[in-house]
Order: structure tokens, then sequence, then C-alpha cells
């Protein structure tokens, strides 16, 4: 009997379909509000915040992306501002994983999140951010998960989408709202870029997964049609670049405390391109 129960106890860890490679197992059989769940109050942050705006009077601007930092620790999350500062990035997006969902956590990144007046930051959920009621924790703080912000400058205007992939999948309403943001937005708009945790190629043997492969298929097919640039993705903890089409997925290292190889993106958007690069601590 209690071999028996070991076994289910070691299944059901295995079987958390958005799990990084390291979790541990209090976590793994926390529940969490559903995909679904989070996009209507989303959807409902949205329609009283709206959608935020940028402009900026300079043609070419910054923008640095993290994900992993699994804050309790902030070595090299405050390493990253003090990089995104001194770099005068026009924002920062913080792609996931970026506590490790408790409540102590919670209060340790809002304390040291940038102010407003320094830079815009954005955030989106990662798999461990919803672990021990976390997502209380995040919507209380940071509001929506599902949004997108643009950045006007004297020359163009470019397009920016965050993604709730948290719970290893976007779910029904969310590619909805998706697909209609690009059928009526993307023309607008000279650069396309989606921000969102879980990556979409398996680029190596890890515990982690990726979003469901019928949803994979839809998203591609969408991303090539409406001529998206690139898809930011962290969860995997080792970058990676793979391009399908004129869509390049990046896939960043992560910020961790520890990690060897802990890493951020830089994006340099100018009158001509969309660039990035990989900039290691």
């Amino acid at each position: 009997m209690q071999n028996s129960i070991i076994k289910t106890i070691c299944l059901l860890s295995c079987l958390v379909f958005s799990s990084c490679e390291k979790i541990d197992l209090r976590s793994a059989l926390m529940s969490y509000e559903k995909v679904s769940e989070r996009f209507d109050q989303s959807m409902e942050w949205n329609t009283r915040q709206g959608y935020p705006k940028i402009v900026t009077s300079d043609d070419a601007y910054k923008i640095m992306v993290m994900a992993d930092s699994h804050i309790g620790s902030t070595e090299n999350y405050d390493l990253f501002i003090k990089d995104v500062l001194q770099k005068k990035s026009l924002a920062v997006v913080m792609n996931g994983d970026i506590t490790t969902g408790r409540s102590e956590d919670y209060n340790t990144l809002s304390a040291i999140r940038p102010d407003k007046n320094d830079i815009e930051s954005f955030l989106t959920v990662g798999n461990h951010d919803l672990y021990f009621n976390g997502w209380e924790e995040f919507y209380a703080r940071f509001g929506a998960s599902v949004y997108y912000f643009t950045v006007k400058s004297p020359l163009a205007s470019d397009l920016f989408i965050c993604l709730d992939s948290g719970s290893g999948t976007l779910g029904e309403k969310q590619m909805q709202w998706l697909k209609r943001i690009l059928e009526n937005k993307r023309k607008e708009y000279r650069h396309c870029v989606v921000f969102t945790h879980v990556n979409f190629f398996r680029t190596r043997h890890t515990g982690s997964t990726n979003l469901l492969v019928e949803e994979l298929h839809t998203l591609m097919h969408m991303f090539h049609e409406y001529q998206v640039n690139m898809i930011i993705t962290g969860h995997d903890h080792i970058k990676s670049v793979e391009v399908l089409g004129n869509t390049t997925y990046l896939t960043m290292d992560a910020l961790l405390d520890g990690n060897e190889q802990a890493g951020y993106l830089l994006l340099h958007i100018d009158e001509k391109e969309l660039n990035y690069t990989f900039v290691n601590l």
C-alpha cells in the first residue's frame, strides 16, 4: 500500500504540465485558477485601466527582457535593473517565473520593482508565479496577465503583446482574443512582438514542457499569417533561437541567482530593423 502511494505521488509530480526543471512537490500539488478565469479577470482589468501606450521622441529605442528570476533572492535581478537604468531602456518586460509564487516573494518584488516614473515595466505570469495562490498576489499588485502595449516613435508605432501561458496552455478564450488583436490591429504597426513564458520548441532533453501541440500549430500559423516578428519566452532556462518563416522564436537564459549563464535579452528597435542581443550578467 505504501509503495502504491509513493508511486502515485511520483506520477502526479511528473504530470504537472507546466513545470520548469526543478519544482518542489508541495507546489506541484497545489491547484490554481484556470487560464480562462485569469483571462476573464485580465479583460476586466483592461476595460478599467486601458492598454498602456508609450510615446518616445527618439527614432530608436531599447526594451530589455528577463525571465525566471524566481525571487526570493534578488542579486541577479538587482544587476538586471541596474543595467536597465544605465542603458536607458524605454521599458522592461519580466517574462514569467519572476517569483516562486509565495506572498513574501511578491512583497519583495513589489518593493524592488522600478518606479513607473523611472521606467515602464510589464509583467507576464509563469507557472511558478501561480503556485501557493500566487495569482491572487500577482493580480492584486500588477493586474492583467493578458494585454498589449504600444510604443509610438516619430517614425512608426510598434505592438507588443503579453500572453498568459502559466498553465501550459493559452486556452480558447485567450486564443480567440489574440486572433482578434492580430486581425484588427497588426496592420497598424511596424513591428509586432509577443511575450509569453512557456517556450515553443524542445531544443534539449528537459523536464519542462511546451504548449499543447495543437495549440502550437495554430499559433505558428497565426504568427506566420499576421507577420509577427518575434516570440520571446523563458521557462527552459537556456537560450535558444529558432526561425520559422519570418518569425524568430527566442528563449532566454534564466536570471536565477546561482545560474552560471544568467542573463537577459536586449531588444533594439530603430527606423530600419528590430534586433536582439543576449546579454550575460
